[in-house]
Parts: C-alpha cells; structure tokens; sequence
C-alpha cells in the first residue's frame, strides 16, 4: 500500500498494512508569506515522512472593527474565495499540491464555525473574553450574530470544496465550541451545530473525506454524537476533554479514530526516541491495526522535533 490507500484503509475499516500515522504542527508566526509558509510544510513533509499531509490555514478571518454589541455583528460582511486571506490559502494549498508527496494523504485544514467568529476579534480581546461575548450576545439579540456566522459559514463552505476542487483528499475541520462552560446544549445546536455540520456537508457533497477535531478542554462530547454521520475520521484532546479513545469508540461507533499521543506532554514532548517508539507500538496493539490512525491529540507545538515524528512513523511501520 502507499501513504493514501493506507489511510483510506483505515477510514474504510479495512486493515492497512501499516496503521498510518499523521501529525501537524503550528508553524512559527513568522511566516509572512506563502513562499515562506511553503517551505515550513515541505521542510515537515519531508522529514517525518507522515501518511498524512495536513495543510495548515493561518489565513483567518480578519478583523473588521471593534464588536462590542449584538448588532456590531453587522460590520462583518459576505465573504467570498476572492478575499485576500482565502486567496492566500488557495494559493498555498495549490503551490503544496503541486510539490508534495503525490502518494500521501491530503488533508486541508478548516477552521469550524465558533473558531472563524472568534479570530476577527480575538487579538482584541482574548479568547476567553471572545466565548462570553459569544454567549452574552446570542442571548442578548442573537439574530445579528447568527446572520454573520451564516455569511462566514457560506464563505468556508466554498474554501472546503475548493480543497477538494484542488485535489486535497479531505478537509481537517477544527470544531470548537462544545466547552460546557459557555453556550447550553440548545444554544450549541443552534448556532454552532447548524453551520458545523453545513460545512461538513459540503466536504462531502465535493467528495471529500471529512477529519472532526474537537478543541479545547471542559467538552460536553455528546453534543458531537450526531456528527458522526458526516464524519470519516474523529480527533480529541483525550486528556483534555477528557474523554477517552475508549468512550470515543462507544460514542462514534465505526468512525476511524486519529489520536493516542498527548500533544504536550508525556513521552511525546520528554520521552526518549526508544520510549517514544515503544509508546507507539503500546497504542497500536492496544487499538488494533482497524479504523485507527496513530497521531496526536491536536496540533503539536512547534518545539517538537521532526525526528520524534519520524520515529514514531518507522514504529508503526516496523508492526
């Protein structure tokens, strides 16, 4: 098998002939331009020789004023693909598509719907002040709210069937939003859940297969269950949630799960390469060879060397 009929396996249910293996990093912020954010995913590619090439989006929403109140919704306009910052992010998926690993697994990163409200303004604020806002706002006269995510959801939507118009294999959708602290379970379905799973829906009406990551810590994972139907592969911060690989596996049912390294911490981050390499068999025979793939929790911190990833991409293949 190569890289992409080892993953698709693993989506499929079938058993590969290795369990692939698939990491991302946040590259440094210094990046200024898509020759330099290029070389950064080229440079990683190469030298941890993943199954997956995941394509980051640092291109995010921008911001459009201050919002202060529910009707300041109304600064943040229609978007569309030729906006500088999707033009930028189309650009770079092709310039990767064009050079990267052919045999390999593409996924385009998309940031869901809570997370690409909350860039606009969350150098302003932080993103703790931003989720209140959030909650504050669609309790205080929710339509101004909803009317702007349903413009910045139609927007993603087009750049997830653009991925695949490229030729990326699938989309990476960074859910955020189901922490228990900030909207009730009915709020949740409302104005995340709704355009979550348009976008989703997207993916895969462009023939994409579609990775669900859920974000942040304190998650209420049951708002996720129905998720499942237009999910192919399902990725979690297991000791963040937390919610274990095990009660994921209940969850979800015959999903594939991506998972089993804590992103930082553990083995992952302090670990020798032999204990790191013995970790990874650990998961493997723990998990099994179907509808696994062998990763991190969430995107690792750029501090991770890229010869730990490749060591854990030889363990998996040396079972």
């Amino acid at each position: 098998m190569n890289k992409k009929e080892r993953v698709i396996a693993a989506i499929r249910g079938d058993v590969p002939d290795h369990v692939p293996v698939g990491f991302s990093l946040h590259f440094p912020r210094t990046a200024k331009t898509v020759e330099e954010d290029l070389k950064f995913h080229l440079d990683f590619f190469r030298e941890t020789d993943t199954d997956i090439i995941k394509i980051m989006n640092e291109n995010l929403v921008p911001d459009f004023g201050e919002i202060r109140t529910p009707d300041d919704w109304n600064k943040i306009p229609a978007l569309s693909l030729n906006d500088s910052f999707m033009l930028n992010q189309i650009e770079l998926v092709k310039r990767i598509m064009d050079q990267a690993d052919s045999d390999a697994f593409s996924l385009g990163t998309l940031h869901g719907i809570c997370a690409s409200a909350i860039h606009p303004i969350e150098a302003r604020y932080g993103y703790e002040a931003v989720r209140e806002l959030q909650v504050t706002h669609f309790r205080e006269n929710k339509k101004p709210m909803i009317e702007a995510w349903k413009r910045i959801a139609d927007c993603m939507a087009n750049l997830a069937q653009k991925y695949i118009e490229l030729g990326v294999d699938g989309v990476y959708y960074a859910g955020l939003g189901a922490e228990r602290r900030y909207f009730t379970d009915e709020e949740f379905a409302e104005c995340i859940e709704t355009f979550d799973k348009q976008i989703l829906q997207a993916v895969k009406e462009a023939g994409g297969y579609t990775f669900l990551h859920m974000c942040k810590d304190g998650l209420n994972m049951q708002r996720y269950a129905s998720y499942k139907e237009l999910s192919d592969v399902v990725n979690w911060g297991v000791y963040e949630a937390p919610f274990s690989i095990e009660e994921g596996r209940k969850l979800f049912g015959d999903v594939t799960v991506m998972g089993g390294l804590a992103n930082r911490s553990g083995v992952m981050v302090d670990g020798s390469i032999d204990e790191l390499k013995a970790a990874s068999k650990k998961l493997i025979e723990t998990y099994g060879k179907r509808r696994f793939i062998l990763g991190a929790d969430c995107t690792l911190p750029t501090e991770i060397p890229y010869e730990r990833i490749h060591a854990i991409v030889e363990a998996a293949r040396e079972i």
